[in-house]
């Protein structure tokens, strides 16, 4: 996978973590005199977003920066 930066990664989990509780707040709490499918689809988004979120966080707790120093590089004698 692509090295992603470390303030990108943390603006994508703090939008989806964000939406997430805010689609899960209005599917339970804000919009009961809604229909029943309204209600199951805007919280079920909200557990997606959240879920979108934790594979962010992981992606940014587990990668590792890519090196350039040129030594560590294999050679390669053509």
């Amino acid at each position: 996978m692509k090295y992603v930066s470390p303030i990108r990664l943390k603006v994508l989990m703090i939008m989806f973590f964000a939406t997430g509780v805010i689609g899960i707040f209005v599917g339970l709490f804000v919009a009961p005199h809604q229909a029943p499918q309204a209600i199951l689809i805007i919280t079920f988004m909200g557990v997606v977003n959240i879920s979108l979120g934790a594979f962010f966080g992981w992606v940014f707790l587990t990668q590792t920066q890519p090196s350039d120093d040129k030594r560590k590089k294999k050679r390669h004698n053509n």
